[in-house]
């Protein structure tokens, strides 16, 4: 197959758009939805906060600590292979979970498998779609993305009420079924090539962060005999270093450390929501219902973000609407200790989870802003890998703090303070790399205004009115010589 110039915008493009909707609902609203089950398996095991709060932590650190792996496979093998098995191991696993009889049997496979299978699921199909879109990239993923959203709202109550019916293990069996429909979503993704995909040793060569070392195997490559240049180019260029050359670049780096402070931040809520509210006596369902608020305006979020960053006055902003949104989110987890009723938290679950899609929407558009569609998929295993220490850590982190103090408040704090720095620090990342672009064009504007202005033979002047000391040096000696130059 030729390779296209560039994305259709369109096409089998909304295809792949619909397969990542349904990849989003089987593993974020379902890693979602585990929250709800919180409650019954701390009454069941007869455990703590911490304890019991490790299960949902495992279950998202192995999803972001796999997504490379989920990338590679991609890459090597085929998205739709990975997808496909990526469905059948999530199934496996919480098939398995529904014959738990103690949190370990828990941790491995909810945890660990059904984690495993969503992480081979999760970043290709994302990065298929900035692989079909350009254009209307922003909105593209609004739709696909927004499958958290109406997956959360919908799987919430419909959690609740198999537990009502067939308890924890039965409605743990469904979930297990349901989740097979990743198989479906996988045999969507039919794979395209691009030019930009295809670059070459001279392309590398021209980047600046390249290391020195790197270019001068390059440069020996593209001297020696025609074997040894069509094996060692393919193999070693293509695989080990134009794969994740990404990672060498500055802006990559600021947004992988706003990255962690921001993962840190945003997991524990979406495990406490429901616990928080039950203890300040809000019902069952009325806390189930705040999940599925907080689903709901996540799919505006979601849309309506990614439909005004597609406008021409928003697309370069696109970094200052992300870390808007985080910043955003910080300040709601700040308030939410304050909220301790049904009525306060109804609009807390709408601010949070707008805010929760139009970020989410924007860490795949700001990705591929940064390292470029050829890279896109790589990049986001490296992303959302950065997400699974911060999943891992904080929710037990939080429960101990809940175990400790009796309260909820350190715990929302430290993740609204948490996310809010990430903001912070992406905006001074921006900020200061605007300025030194700034300065360096001024630097150059100097540099080129010192064209001179020769009135006569005898007399020289910069642009600002002052002598150059060197011409007027060399026109002490020889006047004539300036009449062409």
């Amino acid at each position: 197959m030729a390779p296209r110039a560039g994305p259709p915008d369109g096409g089998w493009g909304w295809m792949i758009v619909a397969g990542c909707f349904l990849v989003t609902i089987c593993t974020r609203a379902v890693t979602r939805c585990i929250s709800i089950f919180f409650v019954e398996f701390q009454a069941y095991f007869g455990q703590d906060y911490a304890r019991t709060a490790w299960i949902h932590s495992i279950v998202d650190c192995a999803t972001m600590l796999c997504a490379p792996l989920g990338s590679l496979i991609s890459n090597h093998v085929s998205c739709q292979v990975g997808i496909m098995l990526g469905g059948l191991l999530a199934s496996t696993g919480l098939i398995l979970s529904s014959f738990a009889t103690s949190l370990e049997h828990l941790y491995l496979s909810l945890g660990v498998l059904t984690g495993l299978g969503f992480a081979l699921c999760y970043s290709p199909a994302i990065a298929m779609v900035g692989k079909y879109f350009n254009k209307r990239k922003a909105l593209a993923y609004g739709i696909a993305m927004s499958g958290s959203g109406i997956g959360t709202f919908i799987l919430a109550p419909v959690v609740q009420l198999l537990i009502e019916q067939f308890s924890w293990r039965g409605a743990l069996l469904i979930l297990g079924g349901f989740v097979l429909n990743l198989c479906v979503c996988g045999a969507l993704m039919r794979p395209i090539a691009l030019k930009e995909d295809h670059k070459t040793a001279p392309e590398l060569l021209e980047q600046d962060y390249v290391p020195e070392a790197q270019k001068q195997d390059l440069k020996r490559m593209s001297i020696c005999s025609p074997l040894i240049k069509a094996w060692s180019h393919k193999c070693l260029c293509y695989c080990s270093w134009n794969e994740y050359d990404f990672l060498l670049m500055p802006g990559f780096m600021v947004l992988a450390v706003s990255v962690l402070f921001m993962a840190y931040g945003c997991s524990p809520l979406f495990v406490y929501l429901v616990p928080y509210a039950l203890s300040v006596g809000v019902s069952h369902h009325q806390a189930a219902f705040l999940m599925s608020i907080l689903g709901v305006i996540d799919i505006i979020g979601n849309i309506t973000f990614g439909w005004l960053t597609d406008r021409r006055c928003l697309k370069k902003y696109r970094h200052f609407c992300y870390l808007f949104a985080v910043g955003m989110d910080g300040l709601c987890c700040l308030f939410l200790p304050v909220l301790q009723n049904f009525p306060l938290l109804v609009p807390f679950s709408f601010t949070f989870g707008y805010f929760d899609g139009a970020y989410v929407t924007l860490i795949p558009v700001v990705t591929a802003d940064v390292v470029g569609t050829s890279s896109l998929s790589s990049a986001l295993g490296v992303v959302y890998f950065l997400h699974a220490v911060p999943y891992l850590v904080s929710p037990p982190v939080a429960g101990w703090l809940v175990d400790t103090t009796g309260s909820y408040t350190a715990s929302f704090l430290l993740c609204g303070f948490s996310m809010i720095f990430s903001s912070t620090l992406l905006c001074f990342a921006r900020l200061a790399k605007k300025i030194k672009r700034t300065h360096l064009r001024s630097l150059t504007n100097d540099t080129h205004s010192k064209q001179h202005i020769w009135t006569n033979g005898a007399i020289t002047y910069s642009v600002t009115g002052e002598l150059d000391q060197k011409d007027a040096e060399f026109l002490a000696v020889d006047p004539s010589s300036y009449s062409n130059r």
